[in-house]
């Protein structure tokens, strides 16, 4: 089996301005995600993150390139590649343990895989709240239905749009710790867009940079820390931080938007 699961190669994402004009969302994006990594994706407002997310989900298609996962090229959504938004987006008239089945129930195992419902929903500490309705939880509580929701159909990679960016400062750190040992309980490939760089650094194995559109990959960071390394406040969190904030404000200055006020 291939240590590269998704290949992203020559990538190009093109829409349609206003006056008939291209604008270029994504240029010439190249990227190897190996199997099993956690990957960050971070840079400025509108530097085309989350659509590079959705070409990788198969919501979008490029213009030109090509995006494979296991040597396959992707053409359509599948339940192999979980989505993950930043609100919940859970449906308001089923209960917890209904969302989190949804996906069985689609793909038409949830016989013989609804014993696996409660064992996720107990993975994320909510034991208890099967019954309860979206609106009965937290905002927290809800996005962690959201992960497993995706996680239960066993996806070969989960995609994560700043799914924590809703939330207070404490719940997102609580969450990233959440979602950090469930990254490491099933070895699913996880690639994530975020505004935070403490959080990039915090659960990524890289953490790829964006220009301002049109996006284009300038740097890509390897975090080579340990477990004890990753407390915000160790040195070497400290010292990466420093250069990742240094490069994106690298980048923002010789690569302005392209608008004018």
């Amino acid at each position: 089996m291939s240590e590269t699961l998704i290949h992203i190669q020559g990538v190009n994402r093109i829409y349609q301005g206003a006056n008939g004009d291209p604008i270029y969302a994504l240029k010439d994006i190249n990227l190897l995600i190996k199997r099993g990594e956690f990957v960050s994706i971070v840079g400025p407002s509108g530097c085309g993150k989350t659509t590079l997310l959705r070409l990788i989900a198969g919501l979008d298609p490029p213009q030109s390139g090509h995006i494979l996962i296991d040597g396959q090229e992707i053409r359509e959504t599948s339940h192999e590649r979980g989505y993950i938004f930043q609100q919940p987006t859970l449906f308001p008239w089923a209960t917890v343990f209904e969302n989190v089945a949804t996906g069985l129930k689609a793909r038409g195992i949830y016989e013989t895989h609804k014993h696996l419902v409660k064992d996720y929903i107990h993975m994320i500490g909510l034991r208890g709240f099967e019954k309860n309705y979206p609106h009965e939880i937290s905002g927290g509580m809800a996005q962690r239905v959201a992960i497993i929701r995706a996680l239960i159909n066993e996806p070969k990679v989960l995609l994560l749009d700043e799914p924590l960016g809703a939330l207070d400062a404490f719940k997102r750190i609580e969450l990233q710790a959440l979602l950090l040992d469930i990254w490491k309980k099933t070895g699913t490939t996880m690639v994530m867009v975020t505004h935070d760089v403490d959080e990039a650094i915090a659960l990524s194995g890289r953490i790829v940079i964006m220009t301002p559109r049109p996006g284009e990959i300038t740097e890509i960071f390897e975090v080579e820390l340990g477990e004890e390394n990753r407390d915000r406040n160790s040195d070497d969190f400290i010292i990466l931080r420093k250069k990742i904030l240094e490069a994106l404000h690298l980048v923002i200055s010789r690569y302005p938007p392209e608008y004018e006020i």
